[in-house]
């Protein structure tokens, strides 16, 4: 029997593999999405990450792949699994642990870059969780989330949560482009802002 989170931890959503659909709409979204990742993470000019609910380890594993020293995370262990094995795939050590974002302290988790991208939507404290970013962000960190209401409405418009008014099971936290920057803009410096269809993610200093 998997433990109930605590009431902190995420709520876990529907598993969807977006970073390899073969779905062509899907993909012309998520090559917006990793395009501004891309451009972000390049921006920071630093080499070393931690990622926060790393899932799978796409992302970790694209930094790598590109030679930064990355590290990372989920509250997932099957999750955490997959990530293990794209490093062995590529003859490394495992980089990724089990581990709540709650449980993370800056002498474990911290790096020049934190990665946080759709997680905070799961989670039911975001300004704890927020807190727990910003110890580890030395100095700097990437969040994305759903835009609302947009996500919603594409949801709707390709037939899908109908009866949930298009919410994505497992997203508890839902914010505008304008919301999500004005809630990050009370705790942490923002460096520079995009929007990929139908993401908000945005560049931030903990300094």
């Amino acid at each position: 029997m998997t433990e109930a989170p605590a009431a902190y931890d995420n709520v876990p959503g529907n598993y969807y593999d977006k970073y390899n659909t073969r779905n062509p709409i899907a993909r012309y979204l998520m090559d917006g999405f990793l395009s501004s990742f891309d451009m972000l993470t390049s921006e920071t000019g630093v080499r070393n990450a931690y990622e926060v609910g790393c899932g799978e380890g796409n992302l970790s594993m694209r930094l790598h792949d590109r030679g930064w020293n990355v590290r990372g995370s989920d509250l997932e262990s099957v999750s955490v699994s997959e990530a293990n094995e794209q490093c062995a795939k590529r003859g490394l050590e495992p980089m990724f642990e089990t581990r709540s974002l709650f449980d993370l302290t800056a002498e474990a988790a911290s790096a020049e870059l934190v990665i946080c991208c759709e997680v905070l939507e799961h989670v039911p404290d975001t300004e704890r969780a927020l807190a727990v970013l910003k110890s580890l962000a030395k100095p700097y960190l990437l969040v994305s989330v759903p835009r609302e209401p947009v996500w919603r409405a594409l949801n709707v418009a390709r037939g899908k949560y109908i009866s949930d008014f298009g919410n994505t099971p497992g997203h508890i936290q839902h914010w505008s482009s304008t919301s999500f920057i004005d809630l990050l803009s009370k705790s942490l410096k923002i460096v520079t802002v995009r929007k990929p269809l139908p993401w908000t993610m945005v560049l931030c200093r903990s300094d």
